[in-house]
């Protein structure tokens, strides 16, 4: 059999899967796809015919290497027939049987098609090294899909390594004895107090693998998740990780509209345990716990409060630190309530440029309207309400009955159609 010599062929597959830190095999499965794209490229450019070359024109041809010989040969599966119509897929019976007499019409037979050295050109060869680059490419992405895609929504370790634009591009180890892999952290997910400076480390919460061709990381990790928060607060509570204290609801700005306010976290904790006091044991003796999570983010401002089935007592406690007098659940459907506090609480409820009641609403999913108690007319608001849920009614008995008059001229044309009267002669 010829073959097709590839001097430095064994090396060169220690060398790329020492580099790459993929197995072997798998670089050889790249090399042959390579290899056959090549020999693709060649029958082209050698095509006196004119052929017309399918997508699967050369399924049926293959790549065999001989590493040890450094070499590879190709290999084509044709099949037995009375009469050859296409060299490349059929053999003729009568060819056949003059080696194997017991060959029979409709069998397949492996032939080795390998072109001579000198005929494999520079342009195959080309083709063969950019197709290799990126065979090797889609192997590393593959490997990193199969080994981060069960770390989602995880937390992993980062250092940075260098920046792109307004991306910070950090290095990730999934913990499975694996070298590093490149993650991104885009702009919109980074802290504004962290300093970002080559090698500092960093905890990043893993929020997607992606899958594809793009160019760039596979791994896009953001240090403004919730669930970075919840993480640290697990893993420093031991309550938490005992499941003896529930995490209920978080909520984060990580990034405020403005840069005159801070980031800010607030979580919402909860126990069925009645000895347990869920809010101290994630705060910790003189705030130790709480320290720590606040040190990992860089100083951000973190509420710790206390869940409750009874909106009306989580919605106060959200407020925190404000001291709220009465919550008026104004509306359960809309969930809408006015949150009545001292004239000296207003701004503390309301927090800078309106952090504070903006975070409660998305803690507890009410809209929340603060309110002065001194000045709040209970008759005044209580009618407005009620006249705007009877509008409200209304607009929703409006809408309704004209779906059912909608379904009922449907109904009427779909039985006119159906009714076509007999014609008698």
């Amino acid at each position: 059999m010829s073959m097709v010599t590839l001097p430095g062929l064994k090396e060169l597959i220690e060398s790329i899967s020492r580099e790459r830190n993929l197995p072997r095999l798998a670089v050889q499965s790249a090399i042959r796809e390579a290899l056959l794209k090549g020999y693709e490229r060649y029958r082209r450019a050698q095509n006196l015919e004119r052929k017309q070359f399918d997508e699967d024109y050369f399924d049926n041809f293959e790549v065999e290497l001989d590493i040890d010989g450094e070499g590879f040969r190709v290999l084509s599966t044709k099949t037995i027939v009375e009469e050859v119509s296409n060299t490349d897929h059929q053999i003729s019976l009568d060819e056949v049987q003059q080696v194997a007499p017991e060959a029979q019409l409709g069998d397949s037979v492996v032939l080795d098609v390998t072109p001579d050295q000198g005929e494999f050109g520079r342009m195959a060869a080309m083709q063969t090294k950019q197709v290799l680059a990126q065979k090797l490419r889609d192997q590393q992405r593959q490997m990193v899909q199969e080994e981060f895609q069960d770390l989602e929504s995880t937390v992993l370790q980062a250092r940075v390594l260098r920046f792109e634009r307004q991306s910070v591009i950090l290095a990730v180890n999934s913990g499975f004895g694996q070298p590093e892999v490149e993650a991104e952290l885009p702009k919109r997910e980074q802290l504004p107090n962290d300093n970002y400076r080559a090698n500092a480390t960093f905890k990043v919460y893993l929020k997607k693998v992606s899958q594809g061709q793009q160019r760039g990381p596979q791994l896009l990790v953001s240090r403004a998740d919730a669930g970075l928060v919840v993480y640290l607060f697990a893993n420093e509570v031991p309550e938490i990780e005992d499941e003896v204290v529930r995490i209920v609801a978080v909520a984060r700005e990580a990034n405020p509209p403005s840069r005159y306010v801070g980031p800010r976290t607030k979580i919402a904790v909860d126990t069925l345990e009645r000895d347990v006091d869920p809010v101290g044991a994630c705060i910790g003796a003189r705030g130790s716990r709480i320290q720590v999570v606040v040190n990992e983010l860089r100083g951000e401002k973190i509420d710790v409060i206390r869940w409750s089935p009874d909106p009306a007592t989580y919605i106060a406690n959200a407020l925190s630190p404000a001291r709220v007098d009465e919550v008026r659940l104004m509306d359960t459907e809309t969930r809408q309530t006015h949150v009545l506090v001292a004239e000296d609480q207003l701004s503390l409820a309301i927090g800078k440029e309106g952090q504070n009641v903006r975070l409660a609403a998305r803690l507890t999913g009410w809209k929340i309207d603060i309110k002065d108690k001194a000045k709040y007319d209970h008759a005044g608001e209580d009618a407005k309400f009620a006249a705007a849920h009877t509008k409200y009614q209304l607009e929703e008995d409006d809408i309704e009955q004209e779906e059912l008059e909608d379904e009922d001229d449907n109904q009427q044309e779909l039985d006119e159609e159906s009714f076509e009267p007999s014609d008698e002669e």
